[in-house]
């Protein structure tokens, strides 16, 4: 399962829209966890409803129209199948783990 948040938006003062969104997706499975942060941007005007009046839906709404959900989602979930079943490890042979 993945959990989408926004943790912060950047805004202008003088009219109060948003210019960027800064979000984690975060997948989890049992004890293995992956997480991307990124942040989306927007021309001005392009989102156009005043901060005051923004819901985490409305944002993660927008979020979602400029990045493949999809494809965010099976990369969290490759990560995790890498933590479950890795192809590589570290170390040296006369160390004792």
């Amino acid at each position: 399962m993945t959990t989408w948040t926004i943790s912060q938006l950047d805004r202008k003062t003088a009219d109060g829209f948003v210019t960027t969104a800064h979000w984690q997706a975060t997948a989890v499975d049992g004890e293995h966890t992956a997480s991307i942060y990124s942040t989306t941007s927007w021309a001005d005007g392009t989102v156009n409803i005043a901060y005051d009046a923004l819901t985490p839906e409305t944002v993660l709404g927008w979020v979602w129209e400029s990045v493949d959900k999809t494809a965010t989602e099976a990369a969290l979930a490759a990560n995790i199948a890498l933590q479950k079943a890795p192809v590589t490890a570290q170390g040296v042979p006369w160390s004792v783990a």
